[in-house]
């Protein structure tokens, strides 16, 4: 066996771990209160020995899914600015944004003895997201159809007002109104 078979994981375990980040990230999402690591297993459908095995603790999961999310968030900035104009672009990364403060509140026990710890920085996190926001503003100032005095700290600040007072998904149609307005906001003002 060479040195890369054996790092390599088996592809059924890759498929497994993916497997268990989509439902734990799901029923992080839709959860009142923190799922059990067995509910996690028995809806990714695998045994809790399998669970384990790639996320020995729960704050492993949690760990899993936050990060996911966030590289989700930081590079799905770029993928969206790839096919979309900055505006669209814009719009769809703040559903991404919704998803995942709906994940973080699924988990918010959990991750903020995490926070506390300093196994989370969120300082980092903090500053990754908002070079994501910059990325599509900047991109949006150079086509022109998002507004020079806008800043990613505004953005910011503006999502996590909207997904305080309307939670998802539980208020999809109340936040996503709420963040069309956002967007209306951003769009430069026509001088006559």
């Amino acid at each position: 066996m060479t040195e890369v078979e054996r790092r390599a994981p088996r592809a059924d375990a890759a498929r497994n771990r993916d497997q268990l980040l989509a439902v734990a990230t799901r029923m992080f999402m839709s959860a009142g209160a923190e799922p059990s690591m067995r509910a996690i297993a028995r809806e990714a459908g695998v045994g809790i020995a399998t669970l384990y095995r790639h996320f020995p603790t729960r704050e492993s999961v949690v760990d899993a899914v936050y990060r996911d999310q966030v590289v989700r968030l930081t590079t799905g900035a770029r993928e969206l600015l790839d096919r979309l104009p900055p505006a669209a672009a814009m719009r769809h990364w703040m559903d991404l944004f919704g998803d995942w403060i709906a994940a973080k509140s699924g988990m918010l026990d959990t991750l903020l003895a995490m926070t506390e710890s300093g196994e989370i920085a969120h300082a980092e996190t903090r500053t990754e997201l908002l070079a994501a926001i910059a990325t599509i503003l900047d991109a949006g100032r150079v086509a022109g159809d998002l507004r020079d005095d806008a800043t990613a700290d505004d953005i910011a600040a503006s999502l996590i007002g909207i997904f305080t007072v309307a939670p998802r998904p539980e208020h999809d149609a109340r936040a996503s109104r709420l963040l069309n307005l956002l967007m209306d906001g951003l769009r430069p003002t026509v001088r006559g």
